[in-house]
């Protein structure tokens, strides 16, 4: 049985008043209080406490809030927590039914960071917050004041979608997307309530998973058209500490399991291994997977990926996280090592036992076989040939 931990990753579940592995991060950085803020502001933030009224507003940072320029620049988890122990949370009652949200979608659209003035209604205190979901975040404070100062730059297909008020959250979602728009600006747009046709302001945490599910849909029902995928492959790849592993199973049946292991003394885990397993069959999931967002992260990639090739398979993904991975920096960390694994060149394979003989290899233990329900039902199905034989 999973850890309670390791299914809740901060997320309130053991109704404790504070996450006692999380509070041990609030006292690791020393940043002076302060009552106004003028520089950028990248993105925008929405709570879900409250729901339907929530708590809102723009993050206020100077430094880059790209994880994938922290991936590009090989930022380790140290410069990461730093520059978000730097970042401040402006926090303003919002309705989810967007009347008085405009200038935090006027950040939220635009292309590069604005520039904005805000005076808080008190010094505002470092208090730095992780979460399994969001990346960490150092400051937060009630806005006296917010003033964008620049304008807004907003491209062409963004524009579009957010103009298009007879276009689905989905389809807006995925025509971003298929246009080169990334999930992170998509999640920012989703938040703020610029999507759909009953436009709503969406909790950030909400968001990010409904952006990564309503993507990975659409692109099953591509994929599960397509043909089987010609051999086993195997990738792998590992960022700060987490190792992602794939293992393509060829067929025209579109499956996906996801298995994920924290490590003795890793984050979530204690004196003893955690490992948690879920996943799917066809076009639907009935249940939000109890692994959290990296299920829908890990999906994402991976379909992805066999859109781009034009092939089907069955999917097995392990996640295995080691100590490495001190500090909670969000589901991104798990998209991002995905994407760096199915971007790598596979290891091609004939075989499922020389497949199984490599994934083992690469994550140098075999913990991952026993919840691989994937290799279970391989293994009790009997082909015509089989029988006839």
């Amino acid at each position: 049985m999973p850890s309670q931990c390791a299914v809740c990753k901060g997320r309130g579940l053991c109704d404790l008043p504070f996450c006692p592995i999380i509070r041990r991060f609030h006292a690791l950085k020393d940043v002076k209080p302060v009552s106004e803020y003028t520089g950028m502001s990248p993105s925008v933030f929405v709570g879900s406490y409250g729901y339907p009224r929530v708590i809102g507003g723009p993050l206020m940072i100077n430094d880059s809030d790209n994880p994938l320029q922290w991936v590009r620049d090989r930022f380790s988890i140290d410069d990461i927590v730093s520059i978000r122990s730097r970042a401040i949370l402006g926090k303003k009652e919002l309705d989810v039914k967007v009347p008085d949200a405009e200038k935090i979608q006027e950040i939220a659209s635009s292309d590069r960071p604005l520039n904005i003035e805000v005076t808080f209604t008190k010094p505002v205190l470092f208090d730095l917050n992780f979460d399994g979901t969001i990346a960490p975040v150092g400051m937060s404070g009630a806005m006296k004041k917010l003033d964008v100062i620049s304008s807004a730059q907003i491209s062409r297909i963004v524009d579009h979608c957010i103009s298009d008020t007879d276009l689905r959250a989905t389809e807006a979602a995925c025509i971003l997307f298929e246009n080169g728009t990334n999930v992170y600006k998509i999640t920012n747009l989703l938040a703020s309530g610029l999507l759909g046709v009953r436009r709503r302001i969406v909790p950030t945490r909400w968001a990010i998973t409904a952006t990564d599910d309503m993507i990975s849909s659409w692109m099953k029902r591509d994929v599960i058209r397509m043909p089987a995928l010609p051999e086993y492959q195997v990738f792998c790849a590992t960022l700060y500490g987490n190792t992602l592993c794939f293992l393509l199973i060829p067929s025209e049946e579109w499956r996906f399991e996801m298995i994920e292991r924290w490590q003795r003394q890793s984050l979530w885990s204690g004196d003893e291994e955690t490992i948690v397993e879920d996943g799917e069959l066809g076009l639907t999931k009935n249940k939000y997977s109890p692994i959290g967002g990296a299920y829908y992260s890990a999906r994402l990639a991976v379909l992805a990926y066999l859109k781009s090739v034009g092939r089907c398979a069955k999917v097995i993904c392990i996640r295995d996280v080691s100590s490495e991975y001190w500090a909670p920096l969000g589901t991104w960390v798990i998209r991002e090592a995905s994407c760096a694994s199915l971007k790598s060149i596979p290891v091609r394979i004939g075989t499922l036992a020389e497949a199984i003989f490599t994934v083992t290899a690469d994550l140098q233990m075999n913990f991952w076989i026993p919840y691989a329900k994937i290799l279970e039902d391989i293994r009790q199905q009997k082909t015509f040939t089989d029988f006839f034989l």
